[in-house]
Parts: C-alpha cells; structure tokens; sequence
C-alpha cells in the first residue's frame, strides 16, 4: 500500500488487516493510498486506484453534491458516521457508512485528506432495504443529472406524496417507481402497476376499480381492481397521458377523495395506496391542448421526478453495456463476456432512441449473436431489414426504437405474437394495436 511517507510498518499492517476500507488523498484528490479491504469492497485494485481522482474510482453519491473529503479539506474538521453509497466495479451500488480525517505534516501543514468506509451490505438488516439498493442499483449513473434524482429518493421513498415520473420511453420510469415503492415504508405491502395505454375506456375502469358478479354481460365472477389489490402499498399508474378525458374525471376522484365506486356495487369504497404516475408525454402541453385536465395534472405533479434520455447521459453507456453484458453472458453460459473496443465506440455513437431498454435489447442481441466471451462490432448492426428503412406512419425516434423492439421480438418467437407480447413486458392486445400502427405483422 502507497501510504504516506510518515506511516510506520506497525500502521500499514494494522490498515491492511482491519476490515474498513481506507484511502487517502492529496490536495488535488488524487488517491495515495488504497488498503486491502478498500480493494475488496470496490473491486478496484489498488494500482488502477492509485494516482486517479477519488470520484473517479469511488462515483459516491455525495461525489457531486457534498463531498465529505472536500468539506474536510476546507474546514479543517473531521466527519464521523456519514451515510452514503458508491457504485463498484460491477456497477453495482454498495450503501456505506464513512468518516474523514485530515492529513498534516508534524508542522502542521495540509498533505490531504483520509477516508474510512464500512460495507453495510451484509448489515443492512431487512431485505426492503436490500431490494431498494438493488433497484436503485439497476439506476447506476455517473450523470449529475441522474445523482441528483439519487440524492433525493430517500426522502421520496419515505412520504406519501404522490410522483409523477417524465421521461421517454425505455428510460427506466417503472424500475425508478420500483424503486421508490421498495425503499420506503410501504416496501412489504404489494406494489400494483397498470399500463393505461394497454386498455381502452370500456376496459380500464374494470381494470382499476373491479367489477361485482353481474356487474355486465359477461361478468359471471366478481373480480378485485388493481386499486383494491394494492391495499396499502403502492399503485403505479404507467402511461398516464394517454387516459381519456372521460376517465381523467374518475382519476381525479380518486386521487381527490382517495375513493371509487367497482362496477355493478353502487357502493363507495376508499383506499390507502400511495399513487405513482409515470408519461412519456408533455403533460402540460396536453392541458394547453386541451387533451388533459389541468386540475389532475395539479394532484399527480407533487413532486416530479425527470428521468434523462440516454443521449443526455453518455457517460453511463460503458458501466451500463458492461453490466447487461456480465447479465445476459450469464444467461448464455460464458463467464465474463468483454465488449470490444471498437464495438464500445459504436455504443457511445449511437443516440439511443429507445435509450436503456434499446440499449440492453442491443446488448442481449450481441451475446445471442456472438456465442463467445467477447462482443465484437459486427454482432452490433442493425436487425436485418430495419436499417434504412422507415415503416408507414413513423413520426418519431422513439417509434423507429420500438418497432426494432417488436421486430427483433416478433423474429425470436417465429413471429408468434403472445410470445412476443411476453418479450416486451407488454399485453397481447397492445401489441396488436401497435403491429396495426406500424403496418407490422404476425400471429398466435
């Protein structure tokens, strides 16, 4: 270990033996010194550590905002049992606790800054906490955009106010509602979502409210909402822009009242779920249209969450390909599949229409295709038959994203739709519409 000049060999043992891990850092940040178990815990080895910025090596989740080494630097004071996260080398995020010390020379004189971190995974004690960082974790970003969303989740996670997450498709806007439903106290009760895009009026109300034996034609059984089935956990309403003006009314009831009437009861029944909603699209814009109603948008934006599309955060395509690479090498067999780095390249080119989940689709397509540990760039081209091609009626990125998606889906179940359907995480009859939509085709 690089400690500094003034450590006896008695310390450097003591250091290199204790389970903390521990490192030090010079005025300008860069790392000095990098013990075993900081080794251990972050996956960086000691001589790739040393020399770098510590931000660099450690992506913290105070990096950003307020670096404790910095505040340490500046103020001259230590900092005792600061609760924290970093992201290691597997991508994966590791909740810490840690203190700082300051450096000085016997005249007293600043040489830098010490910092001691505990692992907490194996004491974090419950597993709703274990499941949060783990959704958390499926978030890692070394976008300041994305830390800033991290720094605030806790204290989202732990009220009742209602979230409305923005963002275009494929950007992670479910797995963030996951995520918030996970790390709070709500974590043990159910987490219930509904795709509103996936159901016309006449089905949605079902869908949402459930319906009483009789209720209509057809209704030979009574059936439990999506709202009752939450009870007091979480209801993650996805897609909510594309509800109709009709059913926004009975929205705002619930979200108003916190009550609903299931079809066929004449009955009022309340609930205690917490509400999450998620749009790809201007909300606000809709209201100014007309197409959406102002006071809803009023209940549903408390607090907004904005998720940024992957081209606005580039920086994090290399841990992401790396981290479905390692998943899906996995899956196929292969103990630790490498991306090459002209394949790498062509990944920090593109601009990801159908950012995350294109990305991890494209991912997953490369390691099917290349059947080794090493992902070259030809296994990266586009899906036969889609490349310089512009379906009918497609007016967006966004679009020319999902129809790859729904082709390549389409070509892996032999063209069977409910399977396909399965693929994509979306129902059977959504896709349908969207074959329709895009002039695509199919069957089963």
């Amino acid at each position: 270990m690089n400690l500094p000049q003034s450590t006896d060999p008695m310390t450097s043992a003591i250091l290199e033996s204790i389970s903390d891990g521990v490192f030090t850092v010079d005025e300008a940040w860069r790392i000095t010194s990098f013990n075993r178990a900081a080794e251990e815990i972050t996956g960086v080895d000691r001589e790739e550590a040393l020399g770098r910025p510590c931000c660099e090596v450690l992506r913290a989740s105070l990096c950003q905002s307020a670096c404790p080494l910095r505040q340490t630097m500046e103020k001259g004071k230590s900092l005792l049992d600061i609760p924290a996260w970093f992201v290691d080398a597997d991508g994966e995020r590791v909740p810490v606790r840690l203190s700082t010390a300051i450096l000085r020379d016997a005249g007293g004189k600043v040489l830098g800054a010490a910092e001691t971190f505990r692992d907490l995974r194996e004491s974090v004690g419950t597993d709703r906490i274990r499941e949060a960082m783990r959704r958390f974790g499926d978030l890692t970003s070394r976008s300041p955009k994305m830390q800033e969303i991290f720094a605030m989740l806790p204290k989202v996670a732990a009220s009742r106010s209602t979230v409305l997450i923005t963002g275009e498709s494929g950007t992670g806007k479910e797995v963030l509602a996951r995520a918030i439903h996970s790390a709070g106290p709500r974590a043990a009760a159910p987490f219930v979502a509904l795709n509103c895009a996936a159901f016309p009026d006449t089905l949605i109300e079902n869908e949402l409210f459930g319906h009483e034996k009789g209720a209509f034609t057809g209704a030979d059984r009574r059936r439990e909402g999506r709202i009752s089935q939450a009870g007091g956990g979480t209801l993650f309403l996805d897609e909510i822009g594309d509800v109709s003006s009709a059913f926004q009314v009975r929205l705002l009831r619930l979200l108003q009242e916190r009550t609903y009437e299931p079809l066929g009861t004449g009955r009022t029944e309340s609930t205690n779920a917490r509400f999450l909603a998620a749009t790809h699209q201007d909300l606000p814009a809709l209201v100014r249209k007309g197409r959406f109603r102002e006071d809803l948008l009023w209940r549903l934006d408390v607090i907004r969450i904005h998720l940024p599309p992957l081209r606005e955060r580039k920086e994090d395509i290399p841990d992401l390909a790396i981290r479905f690479a390692r998943r899906f090498g996995r899956l196929a067999g292969h103990e630790e599949v490498r991306i090459h780095p002209v394949a790498m390249e062509r990944l920090l080119a593109h601009d990801w229409p159908g950012n995350v989940r294109e990305l991890e689709n494209r991912i997953e397509r490369a390691v099917v295709l290349a059947g080794s540990d090493e992902i070259l760039p030809e296994y990266l081209m586009e899906t036969p038959g889609v490349s310089g091609t512009k379906p009918k009626g497609l007016v967006s990125g966004r679009d020319a994203a999902e129809v790859r998606m729904i082709r390549d889906a389409l070509s892996r179940t032999d063209g069977n739709r409910t399977a396909a359907a399965k693929i994509l995480g979306i129902h059977r009859s959504t896709l349908i519409r969207k074959l329709a939509r895009y002039g695509e085709e199919g069957h089963g």
